[in-house]
């Protein structure tokens, strides 16, 4: 690398790392980044999701408030999200670079309108009894939901936490502000473990990895920063005017 390549991955990373603690989708600043600077696709995404794992970290410090009283709900998550992490991990090292840019605008797509209608869906959730009915209550499609989120997160990872807060805001009633910070600890297990399954297995470019794990890191916990003062509706559109932006770039120009 030479410095002009090293700051623009390190500013991406930045980016990419306050996005994903506002949002989710930041991997659509940074992912591209790595694509710009010559590396094989496979590669790239590879090398982002190691990269971009230490803006989750800032992101949770920054959201440690509201994580204090969550740690149960955390523990009761733990496991599938790891397990989901392990399958998405596996199925991207053995599928090929073409299958997975081609679902991705149409997950991104599917994740923002969950986030978009989200009060019509939480309503209908809990008149079907499908939801928490209240802290201690987790019920078996939050599992399975959370699970097939880590397999997209660490397939691909880009729009991981709009599907996450999604998810989270529609099968638990809680606070926004709470769940985004439940949202970036479980994208941060998630990923962590997409990071040591991919240092084992996977082309990690590890040079560009460390540059932008420093933008990654400082960007994430200035984003909490940034997510908390927006307020739950404004958090909200924020989500959904970011996916819509995402999908419409993925659809024209495809990655």
């Amino acid at each position: 690398m030479d410095w002009l390549e090293a700051f623009g991955l390190l500013a991406a990373a930045l980016a990419a790392g306050a996005v994903n603690a506002v949002a989710g989708g930041g991997s659509l600043i940074s992912f591209p980044a790595l694509l710009a600077a010559g590396y094989p696709a496979k590669t790239a995404n590879v090398t982002n999701t190691v990269a971009l794992w230490p803006g989750y970290l800032g992101g949770s410090l920054g959201y440690r408030e509201e994580l204090k009283p969550q740690r149960r709900r955390i523990a009761l998550l733990l496991a599938p999200s790891v397990l989901g992490a392990i399958a998405g991990s596996a199925i991207l090292l053995s599928t090929s670079e073409d299958s997975f840019e081609a679902i991705v605008p149409f997950l991104i797509l599917f994740a923002t309108a969950l986030m978009a209608f989200q009060k019509q869906l939480t309503a209908l959730a809990e008149r079907h009894s499908l939801a928490a009915r209240g802290p201690d209550h987790f019920p078996p499609l939050l599992h399975g939901a959370v699970f097939l989120s880590a397999v997209y997160g660490a397939y691909f990872g880009a729009g991981l936490g709009i599907i996450m807060l999604a998810v989270l805001g529609v099968l638990i009633p809680d606070n926004l502000q709470r769940l985004n910070g439940l949202k970036g600890m479980l994208s941060l297990l998630i990923n962590g473990v997409a990071v040591i399954y991919f240092a084992a297995f996977g082309p990690v470019e590890w040079a560009p990895a460390a540059v932008m794990a420093i933008g990654a890191l400082a960007g994430g916990y200035l984003g909490a920063g940034v997510a908390r003062r927006l307020g739950q509706e404004r958090l909200r559109t924020a989500v959904v005017a970011f996916g819509v932006v995402i999908t419409l770039v993925l659809f024209i120009r495809p990655l």
